[in-house]
């Protein structure tokens, strides 16, 4: 099997977080980055490395994750955008944009706000309803709107950023914020103290793109972006499987599979150590120590990328480097702290 692994925030971002780094088994992950070819390219968001492996450039993540989201089902014509709930406020007299993904948002809350806003803003597009996390805008008329996707922005400072530079939604945006501050379901949140959402994050602009072929025979994910992206090049995407023994048990040994490991993004995006912890100690249980075993036996190759803090990160094995018993492994926290030295010098 040729195996692709893509796992967003492989390395906690803080080298000296003692929860997150502190001393752990990491025999599996230790044992193939030490005999792995290793590169680190430019840091980039979590969707752009993803979209990258199918079709370098491409940026109409809204439609795609759309398309991911109705499991196939037609992506009606025009120009969507991702406009997800998110919550700003001012922390050091900065703006801080926290995604649902930080806060409660039930599916009737959603509800009634997309009503509302579908009913005020009808002349500039239509809302629709995803999940109470994921909501998506089909714009009367496209629009040039050129902004970060929201992993690359979630936690983090947002000033200059809130509406994309010279777009035509700049305005509109600050109407909708207006809008939003004095909404019912606003109001009873903030009574309750809970975040309201007092924005949207807009991004993701375009029509859905026609893929060509893709490097993999299969795409095996949870994302919706990664569904979408495999439903646009023609694949049939399967559900992540618990582990590798799962996946080795499913898939033929002559397969090119794609598996999207995310489980570790939400706990950097919301700086949760122990979360970090968590997922971290079942990646390794479930995919990093039954690799050592089955490189060179049931896996040819390997390729782990992982778009971090630190850079995007790649390490590609083959079935001999299994042989480079000479080579130690290092801890995630001695791969965090050479990282960020060589980030820092």
């Amino acid at each position: 099997m040729r195996l692709t692994l893509l796992v967003p925030e492989l390395i906690w971002p803080e080298p000296a977080d003692q929860i997150a780094l502190g001393e752990k088994p990491t025999d599996g992950l230790s044992w193939l980055e030490a005999r792995a070819r290793f590169s680190r390219q430019a840091r980039q968001p979590f969707e752009l490395a993803l979209s990258n492996l199918f079709k370098p450039g491409l940026d109409a993540f809204a439609p795609l994750r759309l398309l991911g989201e109705k499991s196939g089902q037609p992506v009606q014509d025009g120009c969507w955008l991702c406009a997800d709930p998110v919550h700003l406020r001012f922390h050091q007299e900065r703006i801080i944009l926290a995604d649902a993904g930080a806060f409660d948002l039930d599916d009737a809350e959603a509800q009634a706000l997309v009503a509302s806003l579908n009913s005020e803003f009808a002349d500039i597009g239509q809302f629709h309803v995803a999940t109470s996390r994921r909501w998506y805008l089909r714009l009367n008329s496209a629009v040039d709107h050129a902004v970060k996707p929201i992993s690359a922005v979630a936690g983090r400072r947002v000033d200059g950023e809130l509406s994309g530079k010279n777009s035509p939604l700049t305005r509109w945006l600050n109407e909708v914020q207006m809008f939003l501050h004095g909404h019912p379901v606003n109001e009873a949140r903030q009574n309750q103290g809970k975040p309201a959402v007092n924005s949207l994050w807009l991004w993701g602009t375009g029509s859905l793109p026609t893929l060509g072929h893709s490097p993999f025979d299969t795409v095996c994910t949870d994302n919706p972006l990664a569904i979408g992206l495999s439903l646009a090049s023609g694949l049939s995407p399967q559900a992540c499987p618990a582990g590798l023994d799962a996946l080795l048990a499913e898939h033929p040994t002559d397969s090119s599979p794609l598996v999207v490991l995310d489980s570790l993004q939400p706990p950097v995006l919301y700086e949760d150590s122990n979360g970090w912890r968590r997922s971290s100690e079942a990646l390794e249980q479930n995919w990093f120590a039954p690799l050592r075993k089955q490189l060179g036996r049931k896996i040819e190759t390997l390729t782990l990328i992982a778009p971090t803090v630190y850079g995007q990160l790649e390490y590609q094995l083959s079935a001999g480097d299994r042989w480079k018993f000479w080579r130690k492994g290092r801890s995630p926290r001695q791969i965090a702290e050479q990282l960020a030295g060589e980030k820092s010098s």
